[in-house]
Formats: C-alpha cells, sequence, structure tokens
C-alpha cells in the first residue's frame, strides 16, 4: 500500500438527506435536509409563517457546510405546549354591557338574571392574549436541530463521496492503461507506414533503385504528423492531477469538471491524429472512459 491508499478522502456526493429533531422550550423541532445535483448553491427553506424571522438564519449555517447542490430545508415546529395565554377581563366593555342590561330591566320590568355566564358570553368581554414568544431563544432551538440535521446530511454525503472517489480511482487506472497502448502502437504504426511506403515505391519503381532518403524523410514527416506523445505527457499529467485533487478533498467537484474537459481535449486529438484502425479503437474506449468519469464529477460537490 502506498502513502496515497493511507488517505482518506473527503471528496463529498452532493446528494444526500439528513434529519434532526429535539423537544426545546416545549417546542417540537423537526428539520430535514435533501439536497441534489446542481451547479451552484441554492437553498430553499419551507418554515411555518410564523417563524419566517428564523430563514435567513438557517440559510447562513446551511452554506456554512455545504459548498454547492440544490438544498432544501423543510422546518417543522409544534409549539402547542409552549403557547402562553393569558385571559383578562375587558372592564369598560363588561361594564358597558351590565349597565344596558340593568337598564333594560328596568325599562321593561324584566326579572333581573344576570349571571357570570351570561355576560361573559358577550364579544370582547374577555380578552385572550398570547405571550411573545422570545424569537433569538426559538432561532438559537432551530440552529441547534440544523446542526444535527446538517450533521448526519454530510455524513450520508461523505458515505457517497468515497464511491464516488473509488469508483474515479478504478476509472483513472483504465485510461492509464489504454494511454499506455496508445503509446506502444503509435511508434508501431510508423514503422508499418515505412514499409507499406518500401513495398509501394517498389512496385512504382520496379527494378530500379530506392531512394532511401526519401523513404526516410516521407516517414519521419508521417511520424511527426502521428505523433501523440505531446498529447499522452499531457493526459498523463491530467492523470496526475485528478489524483491530487482526490486527495486534497473538499469541493473540488468544479475543479475536476475543468480538469476533464482537458482529458477530452487531448483525447480528441489523439483521435484526429490516428489512422490506424486499432489504435482509433484504443481511443474510442478511451473517450468512453473519459465520458464515465465526467458523468461522476457531476456528482461530486
Amino acid at each position: 500500500m502506498n502513502e496515497r491508499d493511507e488517505v482518506v478522502s473527503l471528496i463529498r456526493s452532493m446528494t444526500g438527506y439528513g434529519r434532526g429533531e429535539a423537544v426545546l422550550h416545549q417546542r417540537g423541532i423537526s428539520i430535514e435536509v435533501r439536497a441534489v445535483n446542481n451547479r451552484y448553491l441554492d437553498c430553499s427553506v419551507k418554515i411555518p409563517r410564523l417563524y419566517v424571522f428564523a430563514e435567513e438564519g438557517i440559510k447562513s449555517q446551511v452554506q456554512e457546510s455545504v459548498g454547492r447542490g440544490k438544498v432544501d430545508v423543510f422546518v417543522s415546529i409544534d409549539s402547542s405546549a409552549a403557547d402562553q395565554v393569558n385571559v383578562k377581563l375587558n372592564r369598560p366593555v363588561a361594564d358597558g354591557y351590565y349597565a344596558a342590561l340593568k337598564e333594560l330591566g328596568q325599562v321593561y320590568g324584566l326579572r333581573d338574571d344576570l349571571s357570570i355566564s351570561l355576560l361573559s358570553r358577550f364579544p370582547d368581554v374577555l380578552l385572550v392574549e398570547k405571550e411573545e414568544a422570545d424569537a433569538e431563544l426559538i432561532a438559537q432551538d432551530i440552529r441547534t436541530v440544523l446542526t444535527q440535521a446538517l450533521e448526519g446530511f454530510n455524513a450520508m454525503r461523505e458515505r457517497e463521496g468515497e464511491k464516488l472517489c473509488a469508483d474515479l480511482r478504478r476509472k483513472a487506472e483504465r485510461i492509464t492503461q489504454l494511454v499506455e497502448q496508445v503509446e506502444a502502437r503509435s511508434p508501431e504504426t510508423v514503422a508499418e507506414y515505412r514499409q507499406k511506403l518500401t513495398a509501394r515505391m517498389q512496385e512504382v519503381l520496379e527494378s530500379k533503385q530506392l531512394d532511401e532518403s526519401r523513404i526516410l524523410t516521407e516517414a519521419a514527416i508521417f511520424a511527426d504528423k502521428v505523433s501523440v506523445d505531446e498529447e499522452t505527457v499531457r493526459l498523463r499529467s491530467h492523470l496526475f492531477q485528478l489524483e491530487e485533487m482526490l486527495c486534497q478533498g473538499g469541493a473540488v467537484g468544479r475543479k475536476l469538471d475543468f480538469l476533464i474537459q482537458e482529458f477530452n481535449r487531448e483525447a480528441n486529438t489523439i483521435g484526429s491524429k490516428c489512422s490506424d484502425i486499432a489504435l482509433s479503437h484504443t481511443v474510442v474506449e478511451l473517450k468512453g472512459e473519459i465520458e464515465k468519469i465526467r458523468e461522476q464529477v457531476q456528482n461530486i460537490e
């Protein structure tokens, strides 16, 4: 096992799910965090209107923990046990009703049957007031539960990231093998071209003496035209950079995306230079493996 094999990858997938719940200050708080792939960080918060004051704080906390992705945060709060209600007598209104009822009895000679239950039924005699909740305390409780949800969310993304990292390394290893095949086959195509050129010139000239210098010149021109040394060297450099980024970890998804574009550029150049069928097949497979890596990179934060 080499030194790099011992490195624990910190690559994260953009997709994940986490949940947190707790009863704090008699409020039941439940938060779910879900995310899918997205080019940038896009956080959406769904929270009861009564607690919308905590929305910006939630987004800020998510931004500290997540690099990019389409993140949805669902907040549910049961505050029934925490609600404090005060019932007060509206004395001026009650006095008015009482005086009016007494006057009604005197004017019409009615029996005085006033009672508490009767008077309390009139509108606004009793006032129900709900105590103001401590917004900062509620916001702090929400942050506490969100921390729990984000821990589970990021743990899931890291597990997925480990799988992605392992898969990318397998594909990179296959690309290395294909690059080796290209490097081995490319000189052979030049040698075969020289043999074919010599045979054709012999047919044309028949018994005449062959111009060896002309054959060497033509072979040299062909070798320069089909040489892929620069491209394979750059591909090996890109493979090294890929491994460096995987070891580095963190939010490297965009960097990897740009790097894979460079992979494609070199592969396309090799494809445009090769005229050999066997080499063409190798390049096709090379492009296929690069495309597989590109698709997987889209899942990385």
